[in-house]
């Protein structure tokens, strides 16, 4: 019998190379906030509700964390690779855009799970989160975004974001210890 939730935990592109422009500014930001989403994750999995994980494909185009973690591995990404590496039973889509619904079967894997609100966490704030924000947002989830679990290449550029995506997307903005 399939279980009844009502949310679930969004972790967009913490396996990452940070191998771009300001990569390695971000690279810091995404450890900076990488204990605040274990946090919050472990008290989801404590709540039993699911975890997902939507990543960049790197041109592998196989949902399989463990060849993507190996591929992004680097100075800059090994601790966070490693930090946030997912737990057997945590979901893992690779998405080859933005968006974690665009050409993904992120959609349909909520609705199987009844999913009603995302917490969305990762990076970049300003690019790929606010982008599922979006989208989630149009398909009619609530969305709540921890303001300590989403960083962007600048801290103007995040703040921006998280006022646009709660203005616009009707998100609650909260830290993941509010939650």
């Amino acid at each position: 019998m399939q279980k009844n939730y009502k949310y679930a935990l969004l972790i967009i592109d913490m396996i990452n190379d940070f191998q771009f422009q300001h990569g390695p500014i971000l690279a810091k930001r995404s450890l900076d906030i990488s204990e605040s989403i274990l946090c919050l994750k472990q008290k989801m999995k404590e709540r039993g509700y699911p975890i997902i994980y939507v990543n960049d494909h790197y041109q592998l185009w196989q949902a399989d964390f463990q060849k993507i973690a190996k591929k992004c591995k680097n100075s800059l990404s090994e601790r966070i690779i490693h930090k946030m590496y997912p737990n057997h039973d945590d979901y893992f889509l690779i998405k080859p855009n933005y968006s974690a619904f665009f050409e993904t079967s992120l959609n349909s894997l909520l609705l199987s799970l009844d999913i009603r609100t995302l917490i969305i966490t990762g990076i970049a704030g300003n690019i790929c989160v606010q982008f599922t924000a979006n989208d989630a947002y149009m398909r009619g989830f609530d969305i709540i975004i921890p303001a300590n679990c989403c960083a962007s290449n600048s801290e103007e550029d995040n703040l921006y974001a998280l006022q646009t995506m709660k203005n616009l997307l009707k998100a609650d903005i909260t830290r993941s210890e509010n939650i």
